[in-house]
């Protein structure tokens, strides 16, 4: 197996590269240290990046990618069960090598990304030894395995060493443009919310339903936020969770209800009002990653999930979770669990309310107050952004 060696001579030769990491939101969000390590270490350089679809806007204008290389997966991904979809993907692979990339990081770890790599013919592909499909197959240097309890970030930093950037610090930069900002402003000064007026940003949804607090808590939760401290609620997410939102909106009681922006906002706009938030509160999921490289106070609610590999990056003060030998489990369906959801259903309103004021230093951690230890995990469990 070959090995990374960060004195080789073959850095200097670097012109072109590419960086693969089609998807998830929150993965991407992990890729970004990488994407400015290559950039810092080789400034002249082209540096493109294969991505998703769904997620090219996170990236398509960010100051260190030359070149967006979309991967349409719901095109490409059908090959097997549809000839124009093969010859499709037939013609995305040629043209990939035609690019002459001197260098491929693969950070996705999946057979088709190790294709993608092998098929761009690159001198350097690098991956993970662990990766998945058997896809170290198409690397020439592969990184060594990963730990339990290694954040997804650091995870792929070891790019870092192998590429003679490792002192330079892992840094997630989103790029957030003045227009965006500017855009932000007029969509919460049209729901009623000026500038500078402080606002809590709910983001209720998560890819796996097992991640996934209740709506009827949240709606309770941010009946207090009003109730107790005079914030208005802003609840947001993606067109396909407008009926989440529409829950929680329905169940809150008082007077003032949340305002409710699901579906309205593109990505861009979304990490934009993320920034002008005075509190977060979300789930395992990619606007977690958001609010964290943001800095923003936030709550994470975890249960299924290990937040030392998946949680906020450097913010674990901000994970919720309760102490159960069950978790974390992995388990991606409510009918899979056979505890009863007990890593939600036993998380009341009281204490996520509680865990907001330390947030918003409002008073000091109680001694009994929900913590999260740091819970053995398989180095084989899968990710999820």
């Amino acid at each position: 197996m070959a090995t990374a060696n960060p004195s080789d001579s073959t850095n200097s030769n670097v012109r072109r590269i590419l960086l693969i990491k089609p998807s998830s939101l929150g993965d991407i969000v992990h890729a970004l240290p990488v994407l400015h390590g290559l950039r810092v270490r080789f400034p002249d350089a082209h540096i493109s990046w294969m991505v998703a679809t769904p997620f090219v806007p996170l990236v398509e204008n960010h100051p260190n990618v030359d070149e967006i290389i979309e991967f349409d997966r719901k095109k490409l991904g059908k090959m097997l069960v549809r000839p124009s979809a093969f010859g499709a993907f037939w013609k995305f692979s040629k043209a990939l090598r035609k690019k002459r990339f001197d260098l491929v990081v693969d950070l996705q770890g999946l057979f088709r990304s190790g294709f993608f790599t092998w098929v761009t013919r690159a001198k350097r592909r690098i991956g993970f030894a662990d990766a998945r499909e058997l896809s170290p197959m198409f690397y020439t240097e592969r990184l060594p395995k990963r730990s339990a309890d290694e954040h997804a970030v650091e995870h792929n930093y070891r790019v870092a060493e192998a590429l003679g950037f490792s002192d330079i610090h892992p840094t997630i930069d989103l790029a957030i443009t003045e227009d965006e900002r500017a855009r932000a402003v007029n969509i919460l000064a049209n729901v009623g919310l000026g500038e500078g007026t402080k606002f809590a940003a709910v983001l209720p949804s998560a890819r796996w339903e097992t991640k996934q607090w209740m709506p009827e808590r949240f709606a309770k939760l941010i009946d207090k936020l009003h109730s107790e401290d005079g914030l208005q609620s802003v609840v947001m997410g993606a067109p396909d969770e407008r009926g989440l939102c529409a829950n929680i909106v329905k169940n809150y009681t008082s007077t003032a209800s949340p305002i409710d922006l699901s579906g309205s906002t593109n990505l861009r706009e979304l990490t934009a009002i993320i920034e002008r938030a005075a509190l977060v509160i979300c789930h395992d999921s990619g606007p977690m990653h958001l609010a964290a490289a943001l800095n923003r106070p936030m709550v994470s609610i975890l249960g299924p999930t290990n937040p030392l590999r998946t949680g906020p990056y450097r913010r674990q003060d901000t994970v919720l979770r309760l102490d159960l030998e069950c978790s974390p489990c992995y388990l991606r369906r409510l009918s899979q669990c056979r505890n009863g959801h007990a890593c939600m259903q036993d998380l009341p309103v009281g204490k996520v309310y509680e865990r907001v004021q330390v947030s918003l230093d409002r008073k000091a951690p109680s001694a009994d107050e929900t913590q999260w230890p740091s819970p053995p995990v398989p180095a084989n469990k899968p990710e999820d952004g």
